[in-house]
């Protein structure tokens, strides 16, 4: 018999293990995380948060922490390509602000707070929605069979051994996972890229940077590939160049004579009073996961896929895992949904995780490994594209038509089954807000004018079905009434004054009536039970 027993655990508390485990407590669920570090990531690593990840935060209330967190969002992110900080910029990639200027399809803003800040924030909101969170803690084993999932935990301190099970459990352990490892899913993809060593040091350049700006440096110097961007720490900032391990090379060889030498070129410094603090090496990979579920356990964050850090979305990807398999486990744990609704977790990150590494992997070639063979390669999707405007494909989408697209453009948005709810202002008991804040926790009905036998229905199925589902409408009366002051909302979602669209938590469309139907209880009734695998709904 287990000494405890969990409805999830969760192995490993970085992004992608906190990000599910903060979701997870959030609705309600019994959850253990576990990681067999000390503590939260003491690094500046996976700095920047799109707004599709602050949409997310912004629904467990840590949006605005993270965005305290952040540094230079003022003038916003500037990347260069240049041979040196001060030196020649061969392409400036993003020039600030009005570059990727995304508050007309999102409410949310981009962040730019770093790993070492995130972690914590959301530990601590996991802890406070009641999450278990134990470092110094790893897996020794585990087993599963078709009830669940039985693991033997050591205390890494007393060597202490106890057993927990579970319902379900959320491999977040890494990008070299010994959970994948002993599930035996292989990985594909383009492998090891390059060998880096990276460092964290001190030093006063307030003669070169601005300090309203988040300012990335990829560099192509004559002697070294490598990056420089600040931290959100004063006089805090990364430089990592290439090394090659093939040619003999090892970290031992980067002394601090040599790297001081080093950080002083990308600087253009030679007298730079330099004060090395951490020294890493790690290895650049694109690497993908052949399967993200096996049974009751699920694969996310860099266990799932390992991405170059060229574009930023790593992280992003991470917390999206987390919060994905979160709200779908919540439903099944809680009875809302049946457990075929889990197969559109793999159903859906795998292919995105797909698109993530090969824009990742063109963003490298460009700004970092101008050698790399992407010749069979598709076409990269441009980021906003991908972050904002990425097509969900699974059971938990009731398409409208056969299109194969992968993506559409966010500033045009169809309101197609799929596709993330566009953004579109209305107000609410007075206060203006955007649709996108009527998501993150429940399933959503939007309406037109005359969508008042919508709203019955919606209620009169949440109580069947047992359900967490708002309806909210035009030309209503109450506090489920929406003023639409642009009228973009009908347009944006595709629907007509007596038609509907019902939002899933994460703000994806799920399914749509374009047109007023003559009984809208029997057809959402329907829709849902399919949606959430409940054939006896």
């Amino acid at each position: 018999m287990a000494d405890e027993q969990t409805q999830v655990l969760v192995v490993g508390a970085g992004l992608a293990g906190l990000s599910a485990a903060m979701f997870l407590a959030q609705r309600g669920i019994d959850v253990l995380v576990v990681d067999k570090h000390p503590g939260t990531s003491p690094h500046p690593r996976a700095a920047g948060q799109s707004p599709r990840t602050m949409e997310l935060l912004r629904s467990a209330g840590v949006a605005e922490q993270v965005l305290a967190a952040s540094f230079g969002t003022a003038k916003g992110l500037i990347i260069k390509i240049a041979e040196s900080v001060r030196g020649k910029v061969l392409h400036t990639v993003i020039g600030g602000q009005d570059d990727i200027d995304t508050s007309t399809i999102s409410p949310a803003p981009w962040g730019m707070a770093t790993q070492n800040h995130v972690e914590p924030i959301m530990l601590a909101r996991a802890e406070k929605f009641g999450a278990g969170v134990r470092f110094s803690t790893e897996l020794v084993s585990f087993e599963q069979d078709e009830h669940g999932v039985t693991a033997r935990l050591m205390d890494r301190w007393s060597e202490r051994i106890s057993t927990v099970r579970a319902d379900y459990l959320i491999a977040a352990d890494g990008h070299r996972s010994p959970i994948r490892e002993s599930l035996g899913i292989a990985r594909h993809g383009t492998g090891v890229l390059n060998s880096s060593i990276s460092v964290l040091f001190e030093a006063d350049l307030s003669d070169c940077l601005d300090p309203d700006a988040t300012e990335l440096f990829f560099l192509q110097n004559p002697r070294f590939t490598g990056a420089f961007v600040r931290t959100a720490e004063p006089n805090q900032y990364t430089f990592a160049c290439d090394y090659h391990p093939e040619r003999g090379e090892s970290i031992a060889d980067f002394t601090t004579e040599r790297l001081t030498e080093l950080i002083r070129i990308a600087l253009d410094d030679p007298e730079l009073a330099v004060k090395l603090l951490v020294v890493q090496s790690f290895e650049m990979a694109a690497q993908i996961a052949d399967d993200f579920r096996a049974g009751r356990i699920f694969l996310a964050g860099d266990a799932a896929k390992v991405t170059p850090p060229t574009g930023g979305m790593g992280g992003n990807t991470a917390v999206a895992d987390g919060y994905d398999i979160a709200w779908k486990l919540a439903a099944v744990l809680r009875g809302e949904a049946g457990p075929g609704l889990l197969d559109s977790y793999p159903a859906e990150r795998k292919p995105y995780a797909e698109q993530v590494v090969n824009t990742s992997l063109h963003n490298a070639k460009a700004r970092v490994a101008p050698n790399l063979d992407l010749s069979d390669a598709p076409a990269p999707i441009d980021q906003v594209t991908l972050i904002l405007g990425y097509r969900h494909n699974s059971v938990a989408v009731i398409a409208e038509d056969a299109d194969s697209a992968v993506a559409e453009n966010p500033y045009q948005p169809s309101g197609r089954p799929g596709y993330r709810a566009p953004h579109v202002p209305v107000t609410r008991d007075g206060a203006d807000l955007s649709t996108v804040d009527l998501f993150g926790t429940d399933w959503v009905l939007l309406t037109g004018e005359e969508g008042g036998g919508w709203q019955e229905a919606a209620r009169h199925v949440a109580a069947v079905l047992g359900i967490p589902l708002r309806a909210y409408g035009l030309g209503l009366a109450g506090p489920d009434q929406l003023a639409d002051p642009t009228g973009g909302l009908t347009a944006k979602y595709g629907i007509e004054n007596g038609g509907a669209s019902l939002v899933r938590p994460d703000g994806v469309v799920a399914w749509r009536s374009a047109h007023e139907v003559s009984d809208p209880d029997s057809t959402l009734r329907g829709v849902l039970t399919r949606l959430l695998d409940r054939a006896n709904g």
